[in-house]
């Protein structure tokens, strides 16, 4: 079995409209090429004891900093 991940973005116009990710996993099977599409998660924020349900991601972390930010001016 061979296996790649490409971005989606290089298939032919009629693939690419039936895909909607990013990304796929292009995986070889006895002769049978198969086109997985790859759901990419938010990543969440490293903070270590906060949060760790994992709910927290960057980008709100990010937004909570600059809202922070904006109340210290």
């Amino acid at each position: 079995m061979a296996e790649m991940v490409l971005q989606a973005k290089i298939l032919p116009e009629p693939l690419l409209e039936l895909i909607p990710t990013e990304k796929i996993k292009v995986r070889k099977i006895n002769g049978e090429v198969h086109l997985i599409p790859i759901k990419e998660e938010a990543k969440t924020c490293p903070l270590l004891g906060m949060y760790t349900d994992g709910k927290l991601t960057i980008d709100k972390y990010l937004e909570w900093k600059l809202e922070d930010k904006e109340l210290e001016i």
